[in-house]
């Protein structure tokens, strides 16, 4: 093979590689990005019902001043 094919066959096979590697990428960001919208779902979840465990917890409170009032 003469050194043009050899310098050409090089770069077909670093723009493979470079194509390979940026579709690993692409797929890894999209999984990354799926799961940082479930850990942020989540988390939403959890400061609800830690809001909901604070508002009982204030309520129980209130109740047992008032019980301690009479």
């Amino acid at each position: 093979m003469p050194m043009e094919e050899l310098d050409i066959k090089k770069l077909e096979d670093r723009v493979d590689d470079l194509i390979n590697a940026v579709e690993r990428l692409q797929q890894e960001n999209k999984s990354l990005r799926n799961n940082q919208a479930n850990l942020l779902s989540e988390k939403a979840q959890l400061v609800e019902k830690t809001e909901l465990a604070r508002s009982r917890v204030e309520a129980m409170i209130s109740r047992l001043k008032a019980m301690e009032d009479e």
